[in-house]
């Protein structure tokens, strides 16, 4: 089994924002407001969704796997068969798990997790 990847982290209760410097040109490094990036509360909530489904998927395989390793079920030699196609399933299904949680946590990580709050800039496309 592979390790799962950092999570994404959630907004904390009283985590504020970065400190940035004052200088008399207004840019990203020094915003005087700033807000919880909704992308990477996305990400989040993206994370929170899919690791029970993952674990659900992983249980219910395991289950599977260890009923059909015991000589109580399966007492016929295409019984190893049956334990080797689910041990296949589990190797995949472990792979899957690791790459969706690795790209949820890779993008987490290229997001920032506080952005300049709007100023009120017209954008093109809102």
């Amino acid at each position: 089994m592979y390790a799962d990847p950092p999570a994404p982290q959630p907004l904390q209760p009283g985590e504020t924002p970065p400190q940035g410097r004052r200088s008399g040109v207004p840019s990203p490094e020094t915003a005087t407001a700033w807000q919880f990036n909704p992308e990477y509360q996305r990400l989040v909530v993206l994370w929170q969704q899919v690791l029970p489904m993952l674990e659900t998927l992983t249980s219910s395989l395991d289950r599977a796997y260890q009923l059909a390793k015991s000589r109580d079920v399966w007492d016929a030699p295409v019984g190893d068969r049956y334990v080797e196609d689910l041990a296949e399933w589990r190797a995949r299904l472990g792979q899957y798990r690791q790459a969706i949680l690795t790209s949820i946590s890779d993008q987490a990580a290229d997001t920032p997790r506080w952005v300049p709050a709007d100023a009120g800039a017209p954008h093109a496309f809102s």
